[in-house]
């Protein structure tokens, strides 16, 4: 088999990589609208635990889930390396506050395993593989799972 028949049946992934303590995170860069610093986020009075607030994006209203929270790690300070992942899921942008964004990897969908067996392990259903390369491990999550709870349908009953 040629080099060129198989990079196109085994296609480059592009994810975006942020940290939560000591892992590192990938989600697919078709969703992610921008990167932006740790801004203010207003609170919102009876919103789900995972869900800091509301930030101004250029005039709309943003959104904000503790990607911390939402995989079950502990919280931590806010530190000048916290950014806010926009993303674009269903139509709706929603802000991910992440430790620190960590760069752009380019994957083979080869290279990608299947989300590891984990029992009594909640974040694993946000899990869609895991990727040990370069001697890192990567934990690459689907963005629908992750923000499937309809954080569309949690942003209408926030007002």
């Amino acid at each position: 088999m040629s080099n060129a028949k198989q990079r196109s049946d085994d296609p480059l992934l592009q994810w975006v990589t942020f940290r939560l303590g000591t892992e590192t995170y990938g989600i697919d860069v078709m969703f992610v609208q921008e990167v932006r610093r740790y801004t203010e986020i207003a609170p919102v009075p009876g919103a789900d635990h995972d869900v800091l607030g509301i930030v101004n994006l250029r005039g709309s209203v943003v959104t904000v889930v503790d990607a911390r929270v939402r995989l079950n790690h502990e919280t931590s300070d806010i530190t000048d390396e916290t950014r806010i992942i926009i993303v674009e899921f269903n139509g709706e942008v929603i802000g991910l506050l992440v430790d620190q964004v960590s760069e752009v990897v380019y994957l083979r969908r080869s290279e990608i395993e299947g989300s590891p067996r984990i029992s009594n392990d909640e974040t694993k259903r946000f899990i869609s593989g895991v990727c040990n390369k370069d001697d890192r491990l990567y934990i690459l999550l689907s963005i629908e799972k992750l923000l499937g709870q309809s954080e569309a349908d949690m942003e209408m009953d926030l007002f």
